[in-house]
This record gives C-alpha cells, sequence and structure tokens, in this order.
C-alpha cells in the first residue's frame, strides 16, 4: 500500500531517485481500490463518493463547466455522510465503481496540502531528521499531501481561531502554497482517478501504516519549503500560525 524508503543509510539520496522516477504501474490499477478504501476506513478516515472523471477533461457531474472535475463530492451533505462504516463503503464501491472518494478532514485527521516540489523537498528533509511523518499522498496534478492528526473541534466555539492557512473547497485556489486542510474541507483519498488522456491519479507515497502525527511537526519545515519553492522567505514571526489563544 505504500513504498517504503528503506533505513537511513543513503535514504536521502534513494528518496529522491524514486519520488522523481515514474511511480510503479501497480499503483494506477483499479484491482486494489476497496482494499484501500476499506484500509483507509480502518484508519479513521471518513469516506464520502465523489465525482468521476468524464471522457476529455469532464467530470461525471452533470454540472456545465464544472471548476472541480472529479475532485467533488456526489452529495452536498458529505460532511453528514462521510463514514468509516465498512459495510457501507463496500455498498458504495459496488453500486458506483467509477466514483472516486473524499476523505472528510477536520474529523479525525487534517491534510497538509502543498505544492509537489516543495514537498519533496519538505519530506526528505523531515525523514532526514528523524521526524515523525505520516501517511503521504501525490496527486499528479502537483500537490504532495500530508496526513496528520486532527487540530481538534473545541467544545467552545469561542476558542476556535481562524487561520489564514486554513482551506476550504471553495478557496482552494487563494492557497497557491500551503493549504491547511480542517473543519468543513476535504481532499481526495487515494486511489482517485483525475481527468486527462494521461491516466493521472492520487495515490499513496506512504501508506496508512504511519500513525497520525501532530500537524505542528511538520509545519515549520513545509513552511520553509514552500516559501524557497516560491523564491520568497519565510516569516515565522508574522505567520498564521495555527495555535489556540
Amino acid at each position: 500500500m505504500s513504498a517504503e524508503f528503506g533505513g537511513r543509510t543513503g535514504r536521502q539520496g534513494k528518496l529522491s531517485q524514486w519520488l522523481r522516477g515514474r511511480r510503479p504501474k501497480e499503483a494506477a490499477d483499479d484491482s486494489g481500490r476497496e482494499p484501500l478504501l476499506l484500509a483507509a476506513a480502518e484508519a479513521g478516515l471518513p469516506l464520502a463518493p465523489a465525482a468521476y472523471p468524464a471522457p476529455g477533461y469532464g467530470c461525471s457531474c452533470d454540472r456545465v463547466g464544472c471548476p472541480t472535475p472529479a475532485r467533488h463530492p456526489v452529495s452536498f451533505a458529505w460532511q453528514t455522510q462521510s463514514t468509516t462504516d465498512r459495510a457501507q463503503i463496500e455498498r458504495w464501491a459496488r453500486h458506483q465503481p467509477q466514483a472516486n472518494f473524499i476523505t472528510a478532514t477536520g474529523m479525525v485527521h487534517d491534510v497538509l496540502d502543498v505544492p509537489l516540489e516543495a514537498g519533496r523537498q519538505a519530506l526528505e528533509r523531515l525523514l532526514d531528521s528523524g521526524i515523525e511523518v505520516g501517511p503521504v499522498a501525490e496527486s499528479d496534478d502537483g500537490r504532495l499531501l500530508f496526513f496528520t492528526l486532527t487540530r481538534g473541534t473545541p467544545e467552545d466555539e469561542d476558542e476556535w481561531w481562524p487561520c489564514e492557512l486554513d482551506c476550504h473547497p471553495e478557496t482552494m485556489d487563494e492557497h497557491p502554497g500551503l493549504r491547511w486542510h480542517c473543519r468543513g474541507s476535504y481532499v481526495l483519498v487515494p486511489p482517485a482517478r483525475l481527468p486527462g488522456d494521461d491516466g493521472h491519479s492520487v495515490h499513496w507515497i506512504r501508506g496508512l501504516e504511519h500513525p497520525l502525527p501532530d500537524p505542528l511537526t511538520l509545519l515549520e519545515v513545509l513552511t520553509d519549503s514552500c516559501a524557497r519553492y516560491a523564491g520568497e522567505e519565510a516569516d515565522h514571526t508574522n505567520a498564521a500560525w495555527p495555535l489556540r489563544r
């Protein structure tokens, strides 16, 4: 279900070589779709059916000019519909064999979503530093998704702090660098197919056997890598760090 990068010796070079090479052919094979979805549910990721690619760059939904083809839930009630129930997921997978699936963030897990090259650099640095990195998915549209524990939902809504890094489905374009998917957001969960004729997909490069880490243990390295990727200087003093008041 994941690619293992070996021991500490020579890991950085092997990681770079693996990430920059073509992903294994079996990663695009739909035969393991249902087991991977069930593994995600067993790991606590709540799932719901999503749209899938139509010919060309179209979407299976009936919306003319869909702005996020094959990347959105089927139902507007996806937040309450999302579940880890094995029987329900098996029914969805059986009755909707072409469907992608999303996982709702902010319940059990969050996702730190960064540009692909920045994410590769950050992943190398994190592993080389011995920092625990959880599951990581690669999206062939140029993003790397770091799955983490959620920051939680405070009992007192007044404690829910705003963060400029928060990313909701309708604000994706406002966050070209680091996107933090938390409460009210979602991401495609592997395996998922993306529009186009090149067999693009979302696939695991580190699987769900890796425990979900605290997002704050990854955040500084990810923001630094995103700043370098954009040719900017990271400003940790003025950054909107997601810390409760």
